[in-house]
């Protein structure tokens, strides 16, 4: 009776060890809320605060779920505003083509 508790035990960790975790989902990017005037504030942001640390990106090298996870590391260090954060971000996936 001990070896059938034991297997059985031992067989419920063996099947939630090899459980599929579960990994944080990037925010979803929320649709453009910005102004025209907002937007082009988005990119006088976007040009002058992004490249006093380094080259600019190209806005259609990244989807707009990779600009996210961009926009919410770099903003921080660039000490934007959530306005601004929203402006720049709305500049950068309006960008086409």
């Amino acid at each position: 009776m001990k070896n059938i508790f034991l297997t059985a035990a031992f067989a419920s960790v063996l099947l939630a060890s090899c459980t599929p975790k579960s990994t944080p989902v990037a925010e979803a990017p929320k649709s453009a809320t910005s102004t025209a005037e907002q937007i082009a504030q988005g990119k006088t942001i976007f040009e002058n605060s992004c490249k006093k640390c380094h080259g600019l990106p190209d806005p259609t090298a990244y989807t707009s779920v990779q600009w996210v996870g961009i926009m919410n590391s770099m903003a921080p260090k660039a000490k934007l505003t959530d306005e601004q954060h929203q402006w720049v971000y709305d500049y950068v996936v309006s960008v086409k083509n």
